[in-house]
């Protein structure tokens, strides 16, 4: 099999240094790519301890700890960190444990000096929750109280790439963590398995981006033809767009990381995801001549890749198609509920 470690030499993300809410917004967002914003949070208090090293950091979560317990998981040694699928994709190469943030330091502590040490990953914890006392000191500079942060801990872990739904900030505390990103259309050359059974929710790729298997997964030379890198210290922080898929590879053997996640806020059959399990139900088996067919409707009327699809109508007469008002929403809504009726 065709085996290779991945070029390290992989072009770095756009970085800037010192912005504000306002110019994040007018000139990051629009943009949908993504950027590195150095020592956006390197006056938080919560940087300052990292830099004492892992029991000072250790010491400080403990102490803000509401026990609530919270995921952890674990891995053998034998993974390389990687939280994955077994050899079957029947299972994964992990166990999660319920137990508080305390415990979960505790064991990463009790490891820290071991040459060959089992991996262990406190994931996607509420710090609302279970840190609340954290968000008192340590405040996002570019976001609004409102969007909650999540806190991370490990070892020398790597998250399998995967994208996210919702835009994201990631703020390193303590350690150093590497982030490999590629856009969203290279979704055909990443081999992402499956939705409904994944790791931790997320649909993962299946290549191995330090040792990936070429023979196995040849389109992913493509991808690797995109793709950029952000080395992050502590206090940095990485806008990743929606969408984007991202592997994160922790590069110390203690790491801190806070994120925020927003931006998608659409609900029910507004949501896109809507659209695509419907689409999954209501298209995929159809014959190729219809397939053609509704392809066609959704690149004019959806994408409208060749422009406004009813520039050639007055405005008066483009209904939902067109530029929707509260009433052309309200009667869709009430064509959709018709068909989910039977009625129509």
């Amino acid at each position: 099999m065709s085996h290779a470690p991945t070029d390290l030499s992989l072009p770095a993300v756009d970085t800037i240094a010192g912005i504000t809410p306002e110019a994040f917004a007018r000139d990051i967002l629009p943009s949908a790519r993504p950027v590195l914003i150095k020592g956006l949070v390197t006056a938080w208090p919560a940087v300052a301890v990292g830099y004492e090293g892992p029991a000072a950091m250790a010491d400080y979560l403990k102490a803000m700890d509401t026990g609530r317990p919270t995921t952890v998981l674990e891995s053998y040694n034998t993974s390389q960190g990687r939280f994955t699928y077994g050899p079957d994709m029947s299972d994964f190469n992990f166990n999660k444990r319920l137990k508080s943030i305390s415990a979960g330091l505790d064991q990463l502590l009790n490891v820290l000096e071991h040459p060959n040490p089992p991996y262990i990953y406190i994931q996607s914890t509420v710090i609302q929750d279970y840190l609340p006392a954290f968000l008192k000191e340590n405040i996002s500079p570019l976001l609004p109280p409102a969007i909650q942060p999540r806190i991370w801990i490990s070892n020398g872990t790597a998250a399998q790439t995967h994208n996210d739904n919702d835009h994201n900030i990631a703020c390193v505390v303590a350690g150093r963590r590497r982030f490999t990103l590629f856009p969203p259309e290279q979704l055909p050359n990443l081999y992402i398995g499956p939705m409904d059974h994944t790791p931790s929710g997320r649909a993962i790729s299946l290549v191995d981006l330090a040792n990936p298997d070429f023979d196995r997964f040849p389109k992913f030379r493509e991808a690797l033809a995109t793709a950029q890198v952000a080395d992050m210290e502590p206090g940095d922080a990485l806008y990743i767009p929606k969408y984007w898929w991202h592997q994160v590879k922790s590069l110390t053997p203690f790491n801190v990381l806070v994120n925020y996640w927003w931006g998608n806020s659409a609900n029910t059959v507004e949501n896109p995801m809507s659209a695509f399990l419907n689409g999954l139900l209501s298209l995929k088996n159809l014959p190729s001549s219809d397939k053609a067919y509704w392809k066609a409707m959704f690149d004019h009327y959806i994408f409208q890749t060749d422009g406004d699809p009813m520039a050639h109508i007055p405005s008066a007469y483009q209904g939902g198609l067109g530029r929707q008002t509260p009433r052309h929403r309200a009667e869709i809504f009430a064509a959709l509920k018709t068909l989910i009726e039977g009625r129509g």
